[in-house]
């Protein structure tokens, strides 16, 4: 059996960055988890990721170049200095469950899988939905293993509001993604 509590918060958002990280610090230390997955569009949150888990592998997973502008990386290149100097990585990739998806969704005004599984996550939270995304983007990359556990932090719109662990797992191997954990979330009403 296994003794952990989940926490809800009463809404979603940045306002729940700090115990989202306070959780996910705890939670880490208790089970020996040593990689921590951030998603983080400015930098901001995996500042204060990697400054919350001294002596971890924080990996911040940030939009693609381009997602909203054209040849424009949203991760502010002076915050990423810092955190690189603070022994972050960072990892800019396509997103697994909306690349090409999207890409049909506004040609041809259709949902294609991707699109269906992220919405489907979404029931969760949207910080569920991206702390599972990073993780398949980390492990495609092998910035992360698929044979041990990891912490991931997501959030709706800005900050962190959701922290899970889980077995990372290869984009191809989708269906085989377990998530052990939830540690926080945003109460949905």
């Amino acid at each position: 059996m296994v003794d952990s509590r989940i926490v809800y918060f009463d809404h979603a958002g940045i306002e729940n960055t700090e115990a989202t990280i306070s959780i996910a610090r705890e939670r880490a230390g208790h089970l020996k988890i040593g990689k921590i997955l951030v998603a983080s569009t400015g930098g901001d949150t995996a500042l204060k990721v990697v400054d919350a888990f001294p002596g971890f592998t924080v990996i911040a997973v940030s939009h693609v170049t381009g997602m909203h502008e054209a040849n424009t990386q949203e991760f502010d290149l002076e915050k990423r200095r810092i955190f690189e100097s603070r022994g972050g990585m960072v990892l800019t990739t396509a997103h697994a469950f909306s690349g090409l998806s999207a890409a049909m969704r506004n040609k041809y005004n259709t949902y294609v899988l991707g699109m269906i599984i992220a919405d489907t996550l979404r029931i969760f939270g949207q910080g569920i939905k991206v702390a599972c995304e990073i993780a398949l983007m980390a492990a495609d990359s092998g910035m992360v293993r698929t044979d041990e556990d990891v912490i991931s932090i997501g959030g709706t719109a800005h900050g962190a509001d959701s922290a899970i662990i889980l077995r990372p797992v290869n984009s191809h191997r989708f269906f085989d993604l377990k998530v052990k954990e939830i540690l926080c979330k945003p109460h949905l009403s």
